[in-house]
């Protein structure tokens, strides 16, 4: 086998343990995963069901499976080709942008027709079948969490806390990477504020020491989904929250994540716990009552904080990093409460709240490009 990956594909992968493995980390891990146990029909779930047995047949074909590793550069930041060969058959598939839009399949040569576009696939948001999330202002998603019908974001918000509460809690419980969750507990106290960071963390804790337990995402991350969501569910039952208000904030919290991510792009140098944390301070601002105008504040109050973290590959430290932006997110908004705000020409904070994003974006997405390389090659030599 041969998997020619993008850089950012590297360094996501190459330190975190891959679920469902017996506790093996990197690409080869979830390569043979995928080769000996996947199931396509499961889409972002394609190795959620693995038994014992076939857990042992993995570790038998890394043994006997020569796999080689290329990083590419074809100008995309998600790019992944997986190629395989046995005795004269060969097959190869590729997918760009988005992690289920396959845009090729090769057979013995031949091209398989493929229902995702192909050629120009990141041209547009048609192309790249997502919604056009350049829709989105932090105005009309405040709107839209007071305004929409609850039952028609119920089914996936309920999916949401259910999973990425047990993910936390099992994180709580267990023995995780740092298990930077329990050591919040322990240090800090169990007060709201801190359990919600706790719990956040704990959170990854178990997702990037390979728990197996499913999460729900945000933004293509199950980290940032983790870091949207769990300080806002520990909020709402701390205030006693009825599920519409729990369901509003959720809806706020994740769709104000989308929107900053947008103009940062899907990978990045710029850790993307970044977004979901100081969405997750919104969120907590709305349970609080919070009207547009705090969550514009509390977002740039913590935008202004935590922007420079860098993203250098999922593992356990992103733990930290989460726990360091959610808590940047809840100051951001006790700030605002006290009168405290960050001021146009503070940094890279603007007036608006939408031009500050746009400042985070071209961040993100231009000014740490370089560095993105530069982690990758850091983390290569490592």
């Amino acid at each position: 086998m041969t998997i020619g990956v993008s850089n950012n594909i590297i360094k996501n992968v190459k330190s975190v343990i891959v679920p469902n493995t017996g506790g093996t980390k990197g690409i080869q891990a979830a390569a043979a995963a995928g080769i000996v146990a996947g199931r396509a029909d499961r889409a972002l779930e394609v190795i959620s069901q693995v038994s014992p047995a076939q857990k042992e047949e993995m570790r038998a074909y890394l043994q006997s499976a020569p796999i080689t590793v290329e990083a590419v550069d074809s100008g995309l930041i998600f790019d992944l080709t997986v190629s395989v060969s046995a005795g004269e058959e060969t097959a190869s598939v590729r997918i760009t942008d988005h992690h289920t839009n396959i845009v090729s399949i090769i057979r013995n040569g031949k091209p398989l027709p493929v229902d995702a576009p192909s050629g120009n696939a990141c041209a547009s948001a048609a192309a790249d079948g997502l919604t056009d999330r350049s829709l989105l202002t932090i105005a009309d998603i405040y709107d839209f969490a007071v305004t929409c019908r609850v039952e028609d974001i119920c089914p996936v918000l309920d999916r949401q806390i259910e999973c990425n509460t047990a993910i936390a809690r099992q994180g709580l419980q267990g023995n995780y990477g740092a298990n930077i969750g329990s050591t919040m507990l322990k240090c800090y106290g169990d007060g709201v504020r801190n359990r919600a960071i706790a719990m956040a963390a704990a959170g990854s804790d178990a997702r990037m020491s390979g728990c197996e337990l499913p999460v729900v995402i945000n933004s293509g991350s199950g980290n940032q989904g983790i870091t949207v969501s769990v300080p806002v569910i520990e909020y709402a039952r701390e205030l006693g929250a009825d599920d519409e208000q729990l369901y509003r904030a959720l809806a706020l919290a994740n769709l104000i994540a989308i929107h900053e991510k947008t103009g940062i792009g899907r990978l990045s140098a710029y850790c993307g716990a970044v977004s979901a944390g100081c969405a997750a301070g919104c969120g907590i601002a709305f349970l609080h009552g919070g009207d547009c105008r705090t969550i514009a504040h509390t977002l740039v109050n913590a935008l202004a904080i935590v922007s420079g973290i860098i993203c250098d590959g999922a593992k356990a430290s992103c733990a930290a990093k989460i726990a360091s932006s959610v808590e940047a997110g809840i100051l951001g908004y006790h700030m605002f409460l006290n009168g405290q705000e960050f001021r146009s020409g503070d940094g890279i904070v603007t007036k608006g709240v939408e031009a500050t994003i746009r400042n985070v974006g071209r961040l993100g997405r231009d000014g740490m490009r370089e560095t993105d390389k530069e982690i990758v090659k850091i983390m290569m030599d490592c």
